[in-house]
């Protein structure tokens, strides 16, 4: 009796344990479902950690903390969406202007230069960039971007 007792009770502890990480990916999809669209990147929580080193390709021994740290989610369109930030990797809104400050002045020192590097335009340009005599020119858009303004890319389905 004592033994199926504990039984039961170590198998109620197993799934309580192993419930909260799909619970919280259906709580993050449920609540994109109901709001639509919300552009505001938000922290993962620790039960997605999993699902995002598996969107992203991390290896088993990328600590849970640094995905975690460098991973938001958003919705758009009722679906939630992941992101996780690298070197040349944004989260936030993608910058479409065609016209740069940092560009401009890099032009202004680096005059015909075949490439403005990001360090100048910025990560979150969606154009490359060269300098044509001190004056900053797109060169052609090298990223998409999602109806919401962010680059495509860089945001994954949790589905």
């Amino acid at each position: 009796m004592f033994r199926s007792t504990l039984a039961s009770i170590l198998l109620l502890i197993a799934a309580a344990t192993a419930a909260p990480s799909l619970a919280h990916a259906e709580n993050l999809v449920a609540r994109c479902a109901k709001v639509g669209d919300d552009d505001k990147a938000k922290p993962i929580p620790a039960t997605i950690v999993p699902k995002a080193r598996e969107l992203f390709g991390f290896s088993p021994q990328t600590p849970n903390a640094i995905i975690r740290k460098g991973t938001s989610y958003r919705c758009m369109g009722g679906k939630a969406l992941l992101c996780n930030v690298g070197a040349n990797l944004v989260c936030g809104k993608a910058n479409a202007a065609q016209s740069l400050p940092g560009a401009t002045a890099f032009c202004k020192q680096n005059p015909g230069s075949d490439v403005v590097p990001m360090a100048a335009t910025g990560h979150d340009t969606i154009y490359e960039w060269k300098c044509v005599g001190p004056n900053a020119q797109i060169v052609r858009q090298v990223v998409n971007v999602d109806p919401r303004g962010f680059i495509a890319e860089n945001w994954k389905p949790l589905d």
